[in-house]
């Protein structure tokens, strides 16, 4: 066992994971499913998973768990995915848990630049829609009206003031 590898190891599994942790922490404030405990998860995860496939490369593919981590976070993104009453809900949390995925390889691999960019980048996209006059660039008009089934980009509360 190599104890100075293995603390190294440790400094970048709590480093993604307070990184995923940051970016959870928005969607937490704001009320959502998936928070700090779930961001932090899977940003842990997917930097354990870096960290293994680098360590342990006998006979094999150190880029096949990688690639596994991509597509196992593309699943469970896909389960947080909801039609509610026609609209699409959940789209947002879905792509923010696989880029937070990301930032754990990114720190698995040693990339600690690239993984606090892409946390920052991430956390910067979630807090946009509270940017003042950010909702004056959505859509407002559907082709087919909400009621209709179609998937609007309105929010139920835009439907409701007009």
């Amino acid at each position: 066992m190599d104890w100075k590898q293995e603390a190294l190891m440790s400094f970048q599994a709590v480093v993604a994971a307070l990184l995923g942790g940051f970016v959870g922490w928005e969607r937490e404030w704001h009320g959502r499913e998936a928070g700090i405990r779930t961001y932090g998860a899977v940003s842990l995860g997917a930097c354990v998973f870096a960290l293994l496939s680098t360590h342990i490369t006998t006979g094999n593919n150190p880029h096949v768990i990688a690639a596994g981590v991509v597509t196992g976070i593309g699943f469970l993104g896909g389960g947080v995915i909801l039609r509610d009453q026609g609209n699409v809900v959940g789209l947002t949390t879905a792509a923010t848990l696989w880029s937070t995925a990301s930032i754990g390889l990114a720190t698995g691999y040693g990339m600690y630049a690239l993984s606090v960019l892409v946390a920052l980048i991430t956390f910067g996209l979630l807090t946009m829609h509270h940017v003042p006059g950010w909702g004056r660039l959505k859509r407002r008009n559907s082709p087919v009206p909400p009621e209709h089934g179609a998937l609007s980009s309105q929010t139920t509360s835009d439907r409701k003031t007009h």
